[in-house]
């Protein structure tokens, strides 16, 4: 399906930093606060099975920021973080990797 330019500007993507991270028990959730640089964002995220909470701490990733929030197992998630490799893709080997930025791009620094 092909969207129009004007449909993608829609999508707020920016540089975050992750914050903290942490399990949530029982699943395959972690909970993370990401520093969009004008906020801290709570974001849960179905990677606990690829990336324990000590790899990502200071990582930088990036978010769609202006997703509605949504309830997920109790907790409210308040963005997405965006990684290449989904769930079709697991067949074929591989696994989902976060996408991050290359050099110094501060937190809240918008994708264009």
């Amino acid at each position: 399906m092909e969207i129009s330019i004007d449909d993608f500007s829609k999508v707020e993507l920016k540089v975050g930093l992750i914050k903290s991270a942490e399990r949530i028990e029982g699943t395959r959730l972690l909970k993370l606060i990401v520093d969009l640089g004008n906020e801290e964002r709570q974001i849960i995220s179905g990677i606990a099975e690829y990336y324990s909470p000590e790899q990502l701490i200071g990582k930088k990733v990036i978010v769609v920021a202006n997703l509605k929030p949504k309830m997920i197992r109790g907790f409210e998630s308040q963005g997405m973080i965006l990684a290449a490799g989904c769930k079709e893709d697991e067949d074929k080997g591989i696994k989902p990797t976060l996408l991050t930025v290359d050099g110094d791009v501060p937190p809240g620094t918008r994708v264009c």
